[in-house]
């Protein structure tokens, strides 16, 4: 009985090699890592600079706090110089800490005194999820290009969306913050393309050649 031909032992068998694979799987592990620890950085950072100011804060409260309950005519003229210099006289300046002092005495010392707001506390939990969400949006247009675009003119495709959205993000936090629009877009889009010009030199002169 006659065994089973060369050529269909050969089309029955592949060898699977790791090698086959290992290109993307490497690419695969290394982008997970990067946004894992980029990623991991921003929300600790984030979280560690504003617990910081949160401990300023509070630190600052409790001892306003004390001096209200030690000294309390002589925070009432501090607070009197504060509207004096906004451009009160003395007299409606003494009444106007007077009456604030009656309604919230902590409040308007942390307030005109301090600059603390409750508007603007620092809020760690809060600040790191909003910049970690923010972080995740920011990445998805340039990874939609990467998985849907072309390989072979994917860099300045990506390049010119990412530059046109920092445009666009640039414009729109000048506007929240009453700047000119155009200075503000100009300003995030050059750095932009310094920080990505920089990039793709680092890649070029140290990039493995396959």
């Amino acid at each position: 009985m006659a065994g089973p031909s060369p050529s269909s032992e050969q089309a029955s068998h592949r060898e699977v090699h790791r090698t086959e694979s290992i290109g993307w799987l490497r690419a695969a592990v290394l982008g997970a890592n990067d946004g894992l620890i980029s990623t991991g950085s921003l929300v600790v950072g984030v979280a560690v600079s504003v617990s910081s100011q949160s401990d300023t804060e509070r630190a600052d409260l409790a001892r306003e706090r004390k001096e209200l309950a030690t000294m309390p005519e002589t925070e009432h003229a501090e607070l009197t110089e504060i509207y004096v210099a906004r451009g009160l006289t003395r007299e409606l300046a003494s009444q106007v800490a007077l009456q604030l002092a009656a309604h919230d005495v902590l409040g308007a010392h942390a307030r005109d005194e301090l600059g603390i707001h409750a508007a603007t506390r620092a809020r760690p939990l809060q600040a790191a999820l909003a910049s970690a969400a923010a972080f995740a949006v920011g990445a998805t247009p340039p990874l939609l290009l990467a998985a849907l675009w072309p390989p072979s003119t994917l860099s300045p495709v990506v390049m010119g969306s990412s530059l046109f959205l920092l445009a666009l993000l640039g414009a729109a936090a000048a506007r929240l913050g009453g700047a000119p629009l155009g200075a503000g877009a100009f300003r995030v889009t050059l750095w932009g393309a310094v920080a990505m010009a920089a990039t793709t030199l680092v890649g070029r002169l140290f990039g493995a050649v396959g």
